[in-house]
């Protein structure tokens, strides 16, 4: 029994390689692209281009080296048509489960050593958690509650990069690629998706990108709702009061304005709920929020076009202030325990950028040129897409949607004395949106994701497994 589905997976990823043969163009780069990808499921520490070549072709690994190397860092074969091709077969998996529903727009640190791979800079590297030498990639991912998948990535090149000729040319920068914000890319990547016609119906990101009025706006025009989170300075206009000019960037002291965190600090009692959203690892997720129909104080906003949207507050158990703060274009009318749902959808890519860096090497390449760092993260995307459509064949499927509760919630600084909830369950460092709940429930343990099984002597992938 083992053995017959271990063979149906290998045809299944054999027929999935094949798929995508035909757009990259010629085809003695068939060989390379299936074993490229069976070098980023096969069980390893390092999926760079020297040990995929070792597990790959063990009788032969130099010239499979050589061979590996120059089909990721040199052969000119688009990365816009083998993520189409990818998006093509995994959608329609994602979309058994319900439609998509989101674009989610995030980015990722990979920590480097030294200064010479394109793009690499002393920024903030969202792995670490700090300051680092790393290159940050912005991505674009159709999502729905079952699961996720990238469907455009791109490095972001710091100006000290974008101002450098020598270095553009050295790392192979293709030329019409200047100095743009991480927002401004990310706005890019929603007017090609838009342009393109893909599934989905609102963008979601974090306060990175959701600080920046410029990308609200766009995503508005493009006719698309928007859940974006926000710092606490952002700046609306006092409930009740007339709405004049908006501030100028950087002023904080426009009359007839509050901050969010001030709005929220005013909020009555009777404002906040408890609200569970999500089955987490161990628990059911909840937490405290309240929501505010509020005029944005934004100069990217024509006057005579603002529109009152969503302020969502999170303020959790035994916190001092509101730790969370979301704009929202969704309707006016949506539901509480909706517009909550629609904000922590934005979990998933946490899980598509952890799966991406420890099943299948997203940090592992070692080249320093524009087109290999792009190649092989598309490579790590073709072979994540693969693991997704997998899933399919290893209950249980991902964590289900929670059935939300919804009960009245009073601030503890406003309830002094109030007992708090549960205590925090362990959580994966990835779930940033984990809050304290006191609803518990059993569960089942996701299946781990299947890899191949190293190559024998022969060469020949002979099975897949699990670990």
């Amino acid at each position: 029994m083992v053995f017959h589905e271990a063979k149906e997976a290998a045809e299944r990823f054999a027929h999935y390689v094949g798929e995508l043969v035909g757009v990259i163009g010629h085809a003695d780069r068939a060989g390379p692209l299936r074993d490229y990808c069976t070098g980023l499921l096969l069980p390893g520490e390092r999926k760079s281009v020297e040990p995929m070549a070792a597990l790959t072709a063990p009788a032969r690994t130099a010239a499979q080296h050589q061979s590996l190397l120059h089909f990721v860092g040199q052969a000119p074969w688009s990365d816009a048509a083998m993520l189409t091709k990818v998006r093509e077969l995994v959608v329609p998996h994602l979309e058994r489960h319900g439609p998509i529903e989101a674009w989610i727009i995030d980015d990722t640190g990979l920590p480097k050593k030294g200064d010479h791979s394109v793009g690499v800079h002393h920024q903030y590297c969202g792995q670490l958690g700090k300051q680092a030498n790393c290159q940050v990639a912005v991505s674009l991912s159709l999502a729905n509650h079952h699961g996720s998948l990238p469907v455009a990535y791109q490095l972001y090149l710091p100006k000290l990069w974008a101002d450098d000729a020598a270095r553009h040319r050295k790392a192979g920068v293709p030329e019409d690629v200047g100095f743009k914000t991480k927002p401004e890319i990310a706005l890019e990547m929603i007017r090609a998706a838009s342009e393109q016609g893909l599934p989905g119906s609102m963008a979601i990101f974090d306060a990175g990108y959701g600080n920046d009025g410029k990308l609200r706006a766009g995503v508005t025009e493009l006719g698309k709702a928007y859940v974006a989170g926000i710092q606490p300075q952002t700046l609306v206009w006092k409930p009740g009061e007339r709405r004049g000019l908006a501030p100028k960037r950087g002023r904080r002291d426009a009359p007839d304005t509050i901050s969010v965190r001030d709005l929220a600090l005013g909020l009555r009692a009777k404002s906040w709920r408890t609200i569970t959203w999500r089955e987490g690892t161990n628990d059911w997720l909840s937490s405290r929020f309240a929501r505010v129909r509020v005029h944005v104080a934004s100069s990217h906003e024509q006057h005579d076009k603002r529109r009152k949207e969503w302020l969502l507050i999170e303020w959790p158990e035994g916190e001092e202030a509101p730790t969370k703060y979301w704009l929202s274009t969704l309707p006016h009318n949506i539901p509480f325990d909706e517009l909550v749902d629609a904000a922590k959808l934005r979990w998933r890519i946490e899980r598509d950028y952890q799966e991406l860096k420890q099943e299948v090497g997203l940090a592992h390449y070692e080249g320093r040129g524009w087109r290999g760092f792009h190649h092989h993260a598309t490579l790590c995307i073709a072979a994540y897409g693969f693991l997704i459509s997998e899933r399919e064949t290893i209950p249980p499927s991902g964590p289900r949607c929670a059935g939300r509760r919804t009960q009245l919630a009073i601030p503890n600084r406003r309830r002094p004395g109030a007992s708090t909830l549960a205590a925090r369950a362990p959580h994966p460092k990835f779930d940033r949106h984990h809050a304290p709940t006191a609803h518990r429930c059993h569960r089942q343990t996701l299946a781990p994701l299947p890899l191949l099984r190293c190559r024998g002597s022969t060469g020949g992938a002979d099975a897949f497994m699990t670990q």
